[in-house]
């Protein structure tokens, strides 16, 4: 019988005007540690972004969701918080925060395969 495994999931948001409150669902991250599973999925829609901020940078919004992304799996490109150990991201990018691109509440779960539930947990939060 296949183990099931601890995970925490965090849904990543975009927050065109902070003073608003609003946002669009953009992205999920998720992280296993017995598995060492840190991953992020995200979907630009520059359709529902611009709907809440005519004016938002679509490209800049890109950017921040590609660095967080870096952050997330540890690539150089993700600077010195991209070295620390997978759960320190994790703790790092769910911190609350009052920017463009920020993360809810973190999510508990249990897993079999957590590459298959970011994907599931990412067509059913934001797609």
């Amino acid at each position: 019988m296949p183990e099931h495994h601890l995970f925490e999931y965090a849904v990543i948001r975009v927050v065109p005007r902070v003073e608003r409150e609003e946002f669009v669902n953009a992205g999920v991250i998720l992280y296993c540690p017995k598995l060492k599973f840190l991953h992020c999925i995200y979907t630009v829609d520059t359709e529902r972004l611009h709907a809440l901020c005519k004016i938002l940078d679509i490209d800049t919004v890109a950017s921040n969701l590609l660095a967080f992304k870096n952050i997330c799996e540890g690539h150089a490109q993700g600077g010195a918080i991209g070295k620390l150990d997978a759960a320190s991201r994790f703790r790092w990018l769910t911190a609350t925060r009052s920017t463009v691109v920020q993360a809810s509440k973190v999510h508990p779960g249990f897993s079999i395969d957590p590459q298959a539930t970011l994907l599931r947990l990412h067509a059913e939060m934001v797609l």
